[in-house]
């Protein structure tokens, strides 16, 4: 299930478009400010971002998540005013539309854009690492035959470090594989999604941490399963 941040300051709005989202089978939830947006996106999945904020331009929040991060963004204004769009777009934003959609509409854009940032390989192979297995072409995860609800950056950071399990992968390569970025600055945004998938898989031995360096897969998939009875 995909997870969808939206943006709104007006309360009934959001609500109305959390509950569109639900409906089409998103999991969405909604923040109000540019400020809590920036602090809260790297948990979900596509940010559909209204125009007009309380805090802060819109055009500016835009600008600010591209340039952390290509995290999928759907900008939206409540005027249809082309060049609003045109200055989102250029901002970063991978679609913009005037508010006056339908819920349909809505689910197909999203759709479209999640298509455009992740376009499929062609090569990518299941990983089965007994007892979890990771399979790219319905982006999902097993462990011990039960789906695990992994977010898109989850699964994505997860594939690459079981596609290599005895090599150390860097900070620096994580944040060009997972996130499209070489954003050298401290950050926890790896660290966050390490912690929520060690929480997750039930055990920290699946992901280790190498200091200085970055991750490696661990050694809970070496373990033998232990048969009931």
């Amino acid at each position: 299930m995909r997870n969808v941040l939206v943006v709104e300051r007006e309360a009934s709005a959001a609500e109305a478009m959390v509950r569109d989202l639900r409906r089409l089978g998103y999991a969405a939830r909604s923040v109000d400010t540019g400020a809590r947006a920036l602090r809260t996106y790297r948990d979900a999945d596509l940010v559909l971002l209204s125009l007009e904020l309380p805090d802060i331009d819109g055009l500016e929040v835009c600008r600010s998540l591209r340039g952390e991060s290509d995290i999928p963004l759907v900008a939206f204004t409540h005027l249809d005013d082309e060049l609003e769009r045109i200055l989102a777009l250029k901002a970063g934003a991978d679609d913009c539309v005037a508010k006056a959609w339908g819920a349909r509409e809505l689910g197909a854009r999203i759709e479209a854009v999640l298509r455009r940032s992740r376009p499929a390989s062609g090569i990518a192979e299941s990983i089965s690492l007994r007892p979890l297995h990771i399979d790219p072409r319905t982006r999902e995860v097993r462990l011990r035959d039960q789906v695990i609800d992994v977010t898109s950056k989850e699964f994505e950071l997860l594939y690459t470090l079981a596609a290599n399990p005895e090599t150390v992968v860097s900070r620096k390569e994580l944040m060009a594989k997972v996130w499209g970025s070489n954003w050298e600055q401290t950050s926890r945004t790896i660290d966050t999604h390490v912690s929520s998938l060690r929480a997750k898989l039930g055990s920290s031995g699946w992901i280790i941490t190498v200091r200085g360096i970055g991750y490696r897969m661990g050694h809970a998939w070496r373990v033998p399963e232990v048969s009931a009875g």
